[in-house]
């Protein structure tokens, strides 16, 4: 098992520990690429929690996401907000989506995300 990158952790860590949703990042994980915003777990549990509450068919699943992080030690996943999966010219959702991506199942990154213009 490779040993995941030492920088995306701290870039995780300090998203989670400034509680700041302002970070853009893209990634290749699986051979997608996501790009968006990465925001603190809590943040991003309670968001997921939001449009599962609204939803008439899945608000039964929203109590999965009241528990807080058990996280104990360095990051282990990143958590996305505002975020596209990147396909040709364009990114799916168009308004962004709610991703949680394994840091060992990244394989490339940058910092900035990426943003399609309609021309």
């Amino acid at each position: 098992m490779p040993k995941p990158d030492e920088l995306i952790i701290d870039i995780a860590a300090l998203v989670e520990s400034g509680q700041s949703s302002q970070m853009s990042l893209t990634v290749v994980t699986g051979g997608a690429v996501i790009t968006g915003r990465l925001a603190p777990e809590a943040m991003w549990r309670q968001r997921v929690r939001e449009v599962l509450t609204d939803s008439a068919q899945l608000s039964d699943f929203s109590a999965v996401f009241d528990h807080p992080a058990r996280q104990a030690g360095p990051p282990t996943h990143l958590h996305f907000h505002l975020a596209r999966i990147l396909q040709g010219p364009v990114g799916i959702p168009e308004t962004g989506g709610m991703y949680r991506v394994a840091i060992d199942d990244v394989s490339a990154w940058t910092v900035g995300d990426f943003s399609y213009f309609d021309h």
